[in-house]
């Protein structure tokens, strides 16, 4: 079959072996796939995956336990839990030590025709859901994974930083929300699309003071905690949602002394994001820059890493 493989560079290899399904597994062709942040950090050396890239991703099932779901349109949970460890037996199989991950550790992934995964990470997709927005489901999921995380009601000053893919996801999550809610980009053509929908911008932190009670980094930016540290009030809160390939150290003396709560965020539940695209609560659409063909997903990914780029499809 045809894949996108990452091995020490970017290969599109047109004779991958097409994946068996395991017992428990289901064969899905895939249809889109999305270009996330995370696979352009792999590309350069984050988590030293090697294999099929790509864990964002609209398919349909050809092959399942039930005969009955093959035809059905589908998106997946990439966490692949072992199921006998204590994370995995209280239900958290995202933290369990010895998980694979779909196309970022141990389990080829989503640039590819075929791609399989355990039955039960699969979600059966309404038709009022596009394969465009679907392909959305998983970013979108860890979006709303922070109002999991954290509470928030309208008294809650929230800072997103960044004005990218994940930043324009996490913005409409929170806009679902009652919340005092501000997004702090770097370009006006990207942040335009979340004024259409009402949400507050601006370009430059100049004047803000140390006032948030919550600051989301969604910068992939090395530098993205120590300007959530500017922003947020003492006692407040900082949220890291993205990773980098390389990050320094921020000065952690000021988590001591202003009494910071710091949460790492990753993964989220499916339902939330269905829901919301469901019932038109967030637009995904709109983020779509560019979708290319698999046989030209070494550009795909190339265009995806220029700046000002959104969002990148690889249709299959």
């Amino acid at each position: 079959m045809k894949a996108l493989v990452f091995d020490n560079g970017l290969l599109l290899k047109t004779d991958w072996k097409k994946p068996v399904p395991a017992p428990g597994e289901a064969l899905v062709r895939v249809t889109l796939a999305g270009i996330c942040a995370t696979d352009l950090e792999i590309t350069k050396g984050y988590m030293g995956f090697t294999g099929v890239l790509g864990h964002e991703f609209v398919g349909v099932i050809e092959e399942a336990p039930d005969e009955r779901l093959s035809g059905k349109r589908v998106v997946g949970e990439i966490n692949l839990g072992c199921g006998r460890c204590d994370y995995c037996k209280h239900k958290v199989e995202n933290h369990c030590p010895s998980r694979k991950v779909l196309g970022i550790k141990a389990k080829d992934g989503a640039f590819a025709e075929y791609l399989t995964l355990p039955f039960k990470n699969l979600r059966p997709l309404p038709d009022n859901i596009t394969d465009e927005e679907a392909v959305f489901i998983e970013p979108l999921a860890a979006a709303f994974e922070i109002l999991e995380q954290v509470k928030v009601n309208e008294y809650t000053r929230v800072c997103v930083l960044g004005d990218g893919r994940l930043g324009q996801l996490v913005a409409q999550a929170f806009a679902t929300t009652d919340c005092s809610l501000l997004v702090l980009g770097r370009h006006e053509e990207k942040l335009s699309l979340l004024k259409a929908r009402g949400i507050p911008t601006r370009t430059i932190a100049e004047g803000l003071e140390k006032a948030f009670d919550l600051v989301v980094d969604c910068t992939g930016s090395p530098g993205g905690l120590s300007d959530a540290l500017d922003l947020v009030r003492p006692a407040g809160t900082v949220i890291l949602k993205t990773t980098v390939a390389q990050r320094p150290g921020a000065d952690l003396n000021r988590v001591v002394i202003d009494e910071i709560t710091l949460i790492g965020s990753r993964c989220g539940p499916f339902a939330p994001a269905m829901q919301a695209l469901e019932e038109r609560r967030v637009d995904v659409k709109s983020l779509v820059s560019k979708v290319f063909p698999i046989e030209q997903g070494i550009e795909a990914l190339a265009y995806a890493a220029q700046k000002g780029v959104m969002k990148v499809l690889i249709r299959v």
